[in-house]
């Protein structure tokens, strides 16, 4: 760049992001990663620009960018004198270009989890129906000529639909189709559509969104989709996407925006995959936790975040997909799943009506394992559930080395023989570890005796005579002990201590449930790892660090993704629908906050079990 000025002369200078090929102008002093954010250009973040994820890598192309504390610990030497910056603490302060790498927008994610069989019984329904032609004789409304036809319901109607009623008769010679949801009639349809039937059920998750279409006639899959959450670049958490609706009265909109771009973007790509046309989808069923569906229908969140963590509602009122801004057909309806609390949300009914936890005679315990951890345990005679901050370690995040679960994260680590076996996704070369290898990865050093029971790494002496050829592997980065996973990719102690600290919180939650229900470890029989991280982690590797309790490893099941299974079954059965609310009253929400033990277990609980 040849006319570098510390401003255009308005107060303003120029940041030129590429590959976007996007001239931004913004106040001097602000920071890149704001610059970015506020034009919709995302770079990656899970804390949300607050300098703690260090993850929003940058390269200062042209321009000079001061090095920061924090860029000396995210970057070698040699990045540094590349222009590498965290975008977050690059200030600005004359013209720059600046390259983002690009986001991983299609990380691996569990499409299917574990389900029922329910019997078909959609909210939509289509008649098709053979009318008689007006005469002199007979001058029936065309309205009240439809509605004569469908004698079995009593259907309110949709304004919309009388606005075309008449053209649409007359052009299909009185041969048209009724389609009925929730007893509203949103459209007349010349010919016979009956066998065009969808419908959406969306997962919208805080990192990852799922989106399965069905044809709703016949319950039958058709495409389905996974995209990252657009909001990702406001943090990766509930509580970094609270604060920024906290901090900017402006940040809801946007976050609502952006929550709507990803629904409806994956509603395209399933509609192209399947060749359904948008307005053949009639309903959409979405699951989510509080916040994300507070974000998503523009309610303050809030009152979520802060004490006494109050919902606006637990169940929402008739809706609109319009209301989640997919462009569907313009009348279809929603169905967005109720709230048990603050921190246990639609998705977790969802799971639990996926699940059928309530109508299964054994003990069985529900977990959903990310930045918040959901837990539910009991049977068809009580269920008991509750929320345990787990921190975002199991996202990659505030990992030394951490990424996402995308092409080149290492996310299987064992120790054969001696040798570090290492299974990265799509067969990449490795370029960090997402939480699933975290897991494995402390798990294999703890079985193999080069992490102690309180985490910390054996001394090099002992890890020389216990393991040798392992013991190679550890090497001191800025003062910091490491384990060398591959290359530069490194388990740091302070990742331990990070994952010690998330597999205490969980299992604090549910031995506490344990306690609520009079009953011991012994006494569950079946544990299900719920949600994409559940699907894809070891269920030997979570019993042995204690994430799990110490059963059998075949009681220990990848339930993949629940939540967008229950969306399928309210899609696909009113009765089901009404089943999730009834959950409402089934479940007793246990606040661990509340608890005088939570402190106690917790700190009991941070030590690897022998």
């Amino acid at each position: 760049m040849t006319d570098l000025v510390s401003h255009d002369g308005h107060g303003r200078v120029r940041v030129h992001f590429s590959p976007a090929a996007r001239d931004i102008r913004v106040p001097p002093g602000v920071t890149v990663f704001d610059a970015a954010s506020w034009n919709g250009i995302a770079i990656d973040s899970t804390c949300g620009g607050h300098g703690t994820c260090r993850k929003c890598l940058v390269r200062i192309d042209d321009g000079t960018i001061p090095v920061s504390s924090l860029d000396v610990r995210a970057f070698g030497a040699d990045q540094l004198r590349e222009g590498w910056r965290l975008a977050c603490r690059a200030h600005v302060t004359e013209n720059l270009r600046v390259e983002v790498p690009p986001l991983v927008t299609r990380p691996k994610a569990a499409t299917v989890g574990v389900g029922r069989q329910v019997i078909l019984r959609p909210a939509i329904q289509k008649r098709y129906l053979e009318l008689t032609e007006p005469t002199l004789s007979d001058q029936t409304p065309d309205l009240q000529r439809v509605l004569g036809a469908i004698d079995d319901l009593e259907p309110r109607v949709d304004l919309a639909v009388l606005r075309d009623l008449g053209r649409t008769l007359r052009v299909s010679d009185y041969r048209v189709t009724a389609v009925i949801v929730d007893e509203v009639l949103v459209a007349v349809e010349a010919g016979d559509t009956t066998g065009r039937c969808f419908g959406i059920a969306f997962d919208l998750g805080t990192t990852t969104v799922v989106a399965n279409l069905l044809d709703v006639s016949t319950g039958t899959p058709v495409a389905v989709r996974s995209a990252l959450n657009r909001q990702q670049p406001f943090g990766g958490d509930v509580i970094t996407r609270i604060s920024a609706t906290m901090l900017d009265p402006a940040a809801l909109d946007r976050l609502r925006a952006l929550a709507h771009e990803t629904l409806d973007e994956l509603t395209r790509e399933v509609c192209a995959a399947g060749e359904v046309a948008p307005d053949e989808i009639y309903e959409v069923a979405l699951a989510g936790n509080a916040t994300m569906v507070h974000i998503a229908l523009g309610i303050d969140p809030e009152p979520l975040g802060v004490a006494p963590f109050i919902m606006s509602t637990r169940a929402f009122p008739e809706l609109m997909a319009a209301d989640l801004g997919v462009q569907v057909h313009p009348r279809a309806r929603a169905v967005v799943f109720p709230s048990l609390g603050a921190y246990v949300g639609g998705d977790i009914v969802a799971g639990l009506l996926a699940s059928g936890m309530d109508r299964d005679r054994r003990m069985r315990l529900f977990i959903d394992i990310g930045t918040n951890c959901e837990i539910v345990l009991g049977n068809a005679d009580r269920l008991v559930a509750t929320a345990a901050p787990a921190g975002p370690a199991f996202e990659g995040a505030s990992i030394r080395c951490g990424m996402r679960a995308a092409d080149g994260a290492i996310e299987v680590v064992r120790i054969r023989d001696g040798e570090l076996e290492l299974g990265v996704i799509g067969d990449a070369k490795p370029a960090g570890l997402c939480g699933s290898g975290l897991v494995d990865a402390v798990a294999a050093l703890v079985g193999a005796g080069l992490i102690d029971a309180t985490g910390r790494f054996v001394p090099v002496d002992d890890a020389a005579r216990i393991a040798p050829t392992l013991a190679a592997r550890f090497a001191t980065w800025d003062g910091e002990r490491v384990f060398v996973l591959h290359d530069d990719i490194v388990l740091s102690q302070r990742d331990v201590r990070a994952l010690q600290f998330a597999k205490a919180a969980i299992a604090t939650g549910w031995q506490l449930l344990l306690a609520e229900l009079g009953v011991d470890v012994g006494d569950v029989q079946q544990v299900l790892l719920a949600g994409s991280f559940g699907s894809y982690l070891s269920p030997a590797s979570a019993i042995r660090i204690g994430l799990v309790p110490k059963l059998p490893v075949l009681r220990v099941v990848s339930a993949g993704n629940v939540a967008g299974e229950g969306a399928k079954m309210a899609l696909l059965s009113v009765r089901e629908r009404a089943g999730a609310t009834t959950l409402l009253e089934e479940v007793e929400y246990v606040e661990l906050s509340d608890r005088s033990d939570f402190n106690d277990r917790f700190v009991d609980l941070l030590a690897f079990p022998p």
